[in-house]
């Protein structure tokens, strides 16, 4: 179930993200990254949706799901009004930042290097997704 409740903040996510763990909120509030492989769900085949972890709005489907080779679970297109986008200037770079378009969560990245038909690249945090496997597949 999404729940509606407009950008993230305060310690727990303003009434979203409550049950994340530490990591969870460093990632989803605070604009963090995981290590690279550390994702259990760079190995997930099943077929099914990713949501947010934050506030459970459906992001990707398992159709769009590559292996990259980035570390990351890595999509090439996202579900229609699942994401937004913004510029991220951290670090020294330009790169274009991949948010919940319903709680504004931190996601990850959007690079111009993916496989066709979109030529995009969604690397993720595993740990700003939760996996939901479809109807018919084991949990």
């Amino acid at each position: 179930m999404t729940q509606s409740c407009g950008p993230v903040s305060g310690t727990n996510g303003g009434g979203c993200g409550v049950g994340l763990t530490p990591e969870q909120r460093r990632i989803l509030l605070e604009h963090g990254t995981e290590y690279p492989g550390s994702s259990a769900l760079n190995d997930e085949k099943r077929a099914g949706i990713y949501a947010c972890a934050g506030c459970g709005r459906e992001l990707f489907s398992s159709a769009t799901k590559y292996e990259s080779g980035s570390g990351w679970p890595s999509f090439f297109a996202p579900l229609e009004n699942g994401v937004g986008t913004t510029q991220d200037v951290s670090h020294g770079m330009v790169r274009t930042e991949v948010h919940c378009a319903g709680c504004h969560g931190h996601l990850g990245h959007v690079f111009p290097d993916g496989p066709p038909p979109t030529g995009l690249r969604y690397c993720m945090n595993g740990l700003a997704l939760d996996f939901r496997p479809a109807e018919g597949e084991k949990a």
